[in-house]
Parts: structure tokens; C-alpha cells; sequence
């Protein structure tokens, strides 16, 4: 597909963009551009543009506004030592953008047309990339269901969008390890889009958030909808437990959470380092006895935005709990030491993980 390109009229100055990059912060300042591709039951995917980024114009009876179709993703672009620019695994996210829209009725996008919109951003604002550690180019893909009507049906047309902005530090506490607050509310049920990265998830799980925040936490732990014992996943993170005898548990995948591509790459790391690593149900009870007994050393969340974080304590309506030392772990920061090396070329990729787009 060929890419139309119309050029930002009055772009930020270089000035502007380093100040930008000095403190970039996380989700609130963007590039100059973006790509949108429209998609319709006659033509498929056509009319793809890189263009100045700017408001998108809806009819008010646009049916993402109603039903809720939008789904997203969201993945990063690294700069490595040579002033190369590379993403990490993002065949895997245009994967599960697809699994997303199969769960929300929506048309798929091609991953070759996925990465594509990515590398055609990526060549107009590659120096919105930051080269100072811990920081990164944070991209997001996304579909909105665009066609104006008023009915229970899945729309007839589409608008795919990538957005990218700088992103540094994504927790603003700054403290080694994150607090969570177990929540009373429930983010996913079975049968339900706890699978799907779609928006609706994260509306339902801003009241928790907020509630996690009010109490002094960094983030919501949620907990199974059947039962409220299993442990499934943070707002917006998967979880990991470590033991004293060299296992290490993280929640399977029944449908009900998010399938998160930094989780599958840690369990790899980890298997690699000789870890037995299993998925498999953990309750907030054992989670609870095993650090209080000691036989749970660490635990740490993970995710794009967030890489890989530790976890230093747990607290709900019946009391708090700390993890090893309540600080990060040595496989907490060993795997993270590793996962970054790869992302940010500093390491040789064996896995095949790292495609070169600028």
C-alpha cells in the first residue's frame, strides 16, 4: 500500500523538541505526525496518509462513541548505540491487535501493513526517539469503529491510527518498588474482553485506580471475577512470583487476562536461566503465607509502558505484606537488566526479537 505524505506546516523546532526529550514524562507529549488508514466493507484497507498530527473529525453518532469499538496497542522504539532506531517483537502486537478485533468484531489489519504504518511514522519523526537511558519512543496503534449510526451491529467502517510520543519513568512515585491495593472491584470475567486490549477494559478499571491512588498505592491488584482469590493481573500489567527454590509462578492465560508480550518474553529469559518456570493459579492467601514465611522471595509486574517492575508490598482490607526486602530482587533486576539489553541493542538478539526500522 502507498503511504500519502503531507508534510506538518509548522512542526516543533529542534529547540522545542530536545526540551521535550530532556523530561519527556509518560503519555502526554507527542510527535508532529501521524498515520491514519481508513478501512470500509467495499474497498478494505485504502486511503493511508502520514500526516500532521491533529484532531480527528467523528460524526457524533460514530459508533465507537456508542458501542465502543476501539481496540489498541502499544509497543516501543529504541535508539541504539549506532543512531539506529528498532522495535521490539512487533509482529506480536499486531497479532494481538488481531485477536482483539476478532473478540470486538472488527476487520483485521495485515502485520505487514501493521509494521509498515509503524516504520512510514518512524521515518517522518525518527528524531522524536530519545537517546538518554530508560527513555523510548512510545508508539500506539489503534481502530475506531467510524461508521455514523444508531444500532447493536458491528459498523461497516474503520479508521486505523498510529500516534507516537517520548516516554520516560511510567511510575511517578520514583520509589524501588510499587505498592498495590488489592481491589473489591472485578476487571475481567470469563467469557467476558479480559483478553482483548480494548478500552472498555480501562474504563472499568479507572474507579480501583483512583481508589489505589487515594490510599497512598502506585497501582490496583486485580483479583479473579468468580471466586475474588486467584490473582490475575495489575491495572494494566501482568504479575510474576519468585521462590526460594528457583520457581517461579505467573497467572495462565484463561481469556480473562491480558496475553502480554513482555510476559511471554520473561518467561523465556527466565527458562534460560535455568528458572523452572510454570503458569498456573496463585491465590492472594498463599500469595500472602509465602512472603510472610519467606518462601516467596520476589515478585515484580511487567509490561511495555512499565518493562519490568518490582513489587514491594501488598495491602488490602485485611492488613499489608512485603515481599524479600520490599525493594527490587536479584532476579527481578537480572531479568530486567537482560530484557532492556536486548530491546536497547546493547546485548546480541539470538531470538530474533528486534527488527531495525530506521
Amino acid at each position: 500500500m502507498q503511504f500519502e505524505h503531507i508534510p506538518h506546516p509548522s512542526p516543533l523546532s529542534d529547540a522545542e523538541r530536545e526540551a521535550i526529550l530532556a523530561n519527556p514524562g509518560f503519555g502526554t507529549n507527542f510527535t508532529d505526525h501521524m498515520v491514519t488508514i481508513e478501512w470500509t466493507d467495499e474497498a478494505g484497507w485504502h486511503d493511508a496518509k502520514v500526516e500532521p498530527r491533529a484532531p480527528i473529525q467523528l460524526d457524533p453518532a460514530a459508533a465507537v462513541l456508542h458501542y465502543a469499538q476501539e481496540i489498541f496497542e502499544g509497543l516501543k522504539a529504541y535508539r541504539h548505540g549506532d543512531g539506529s532506531i528498532a522495535l521490539f517483537r512487533p509482529e506480536q502486537n499486531a497479532r494481538r491487535l488481531n485477536a482483539s478485533a476478532d473478540r470486538l468484531a472488527m476487520p483485521h489489519v495485515p502485520e505487514d501493513l501493521f509494521i509498515e504504518a509503524i516504520r512510514q511514522l518512524i521515518a517522518v519523526d525518527g528524531a522524536w526517539v530519545p537517546s538518554a537511558e530508560g527513555s523510548s519512543l512510545y508508539l500506539r496503534p489503534f481502530m475506531i469503529a467510524t461508521e455514523a449510526f444508531l444500532g447493536v451491529r458491528p459498523a461497516k467502517r474503520y479508521k486505523f491510527m498510529v500516534i507516537a510520543g517520548p516516554a520516560g519513568n511510567y511510575f511517578k512515585s520514583g520509589a524501588p518498588a510499587v505498592s498495590l491495593w488489592i481491589s473489591d472491584y472485578t476487571r475481567a470475567a470469563p467469557g467476558g474482553t479480559g483478553a482483548a486490549k480494548c478500552g472498555g477494559n480501562y474504563a472499568a478499571s479507572l474507579v480501583p485506580t483512583r481508589d489505589a491512588f487515594s490510599r497512598g498505592h502506585d497501582q490496583v491488584l486485580f483479583l479473579d471475577a468468580v471466586e475474588h482469590k486467584w490473582v490475575e493481573e495489575l491495572g494494566g500489567m501482568n504479575v510474576f512470583f519468585a521462590f526460594d527454590d528457583g520457581r517461579v509462578i505467573t497467572p495462565p492465560l484463561t481469556g480473562t487476562i491480558l496475553p502480554g508480550i513482555t510476559r511471554d518474553s520473561l518467561i523465556q529469559l527466565l527458562r534460560e536461566e535455568g528458572l523452572s518456570v510454570s503458569e498456573e493459579p496463585y491465590s492472594i492467601d498463599q500469595w500472602r503465607a509465602d512472603a510472610q514465611s519467606g518462601k516467596l522471595v520476589e515478585s515484580f509486574a511487567c509490561g511495555t509502558a512499565a518493562v519490568v517492575t518490582p513489587i514491594g508490598k501488598v495491602a488490602g482490607h485485611d492488613g499489608e505484606f512485603t515481599i524479600g526486602s520490599g525493594g527490587p530482587g536479584q532476579i527481578t533486576s537480572k531479568v530486567r537488566e537482560q530484557l532492556v539489553a536486548i530491546q536497547r541493542g546493547t546485548v546480541a538478539d539470538t531470538h530474533g526479537w528486534v527488527l531495525t526500522v530506521g
